[in-house]
């Protein structure tokens, strides 16, 4: 039987497990500069944005369509999703490269053990339950191809961080995923100008998007030694770090750099999921916030 949403706290408090050089940390606050423009409501000009991590993943099940809907319903625009490939080459939204903790494909596919991604097709994924893993009331999500998301995250007019997940996997999937992303009207002038940023662990990736549509925004996850930030500032937008492994002068340090725009680099931290530590990420000038509890996040902004 696949576990409910309490045996899966761990797994939503990080966007990867992947080890990274941090930088020093410190507990000097700084004041925040001028940051984008928040997207919620009342929320400060210079506060962080605030982006709901695999959709509102604290109150619905992650990167489903409940999980994006439930995010714009408490007034959230950015949202931020994971993209994987099937073994008939469709890409669909998930975290992990295998199914077994979203999805009830160890009942529906018992034979099939490890239910790595790669190893499905998208008509048999299509017939998982993606959301009773995480309450009843969610019984029939469904795990959304790229499409069919993209579809959904118009429809609600969010904005989005995409995320190609374990690149390495899937030899030619930021080709692929930009082919979905031009065929949704995701990379018009509009959106590529306002409404997307794409990310990855891996730095080939990143690097592999900006060559093949420089005009995007491109964020690399992790958390580089401050003296090697000027390289990744030739291909990333976004230093995208681990909330425990910044300080305010790690991010003095991105904000001194321009990026392949010629803007000053920006860092969205992830995964804050107490007020405390927004109010800390916050007060070291951040210029985004990724969190399963963006109701949480967004008050303690406004409180602070």
């Amino acid at each position: 039987m696949y576990a409910r949403a309490a045996a899966t706290t761990a797994a939503l408090l990080g966007a990867g497990a992947l080890v990274l050089p941090t930088a020093t940390a410190t507990a000097t606050a700084q004041t925040p500069a001028a940051h984008s423009p928040a997207a919620q409501g009342s929320v400060r000009h210079d506060d962080p944005l605030v982006v709901a991590h695999r959709g509102a993943s604290a109150y619905a099940p992650e990167n489903t369509f409940a999980a994006i809907d439930k995010a714009r319903d408490m007034g959230f625009r950015w949202v931020e999703n994971d993209v994987q490939r099937t073994k008939d080459g469709e890409l669909v939204i998930m975290h992990d490269d295998t199914l077994k903790r979203t999805t009830n494909v160890e009942e529906v596919f018992p034979d099939r053990a490890p239910w790595k991604v790669a190893d499905f097709t998208a008509a048999e994924i299509a017939k998982l339950d993606a959301g009773s893993w995480f309450g009843p009331e969610y019984a029939g999500q469904r795990v959304p191809t790229l499409e069919q998301y993209m579809r959904r995250v118009s429809h609600n007019h969010q904005k989005l961080v995409f995320e190609f997940k374990k690149p390495e996997l899937y030899p030619g999937i930021e080709k692929q995923g930009l082919r979905v992303l031009r065929k949704t009207g995701w990379l018009d002038k509009h959106h590529v100008k306002s409404k997307l940023v794409i990310q990855s662990f891996s730095a080939d990736s990143v690097k592999t998007v900006h060559a093949l549509r420089p005009d995007v925004k491109t964020g690399f996850l992790g958390t580089p030694a401050a003296g090697d930030l000027p390289q990744y500032a030739k291909f990333a937008d976004q230093i995208n770090s681990t909330h425990t492994s910044i300080s305010a002068d790690y991010v003095s340090a991105i904000h001194a750099l321009k990026g392949p725009h010629g803007k000053p680099l920006e860092i969205f931290t992830w995964t804050v999921n107490d007020a405390p530590n927004a109010v800390r990420a916050a007060g070291f000038g951040v210029d985004g916030i990724i969190t399963n509890t963006p109701d949480v996040v967004r008050k303690a902004l406004r409180d602070g």
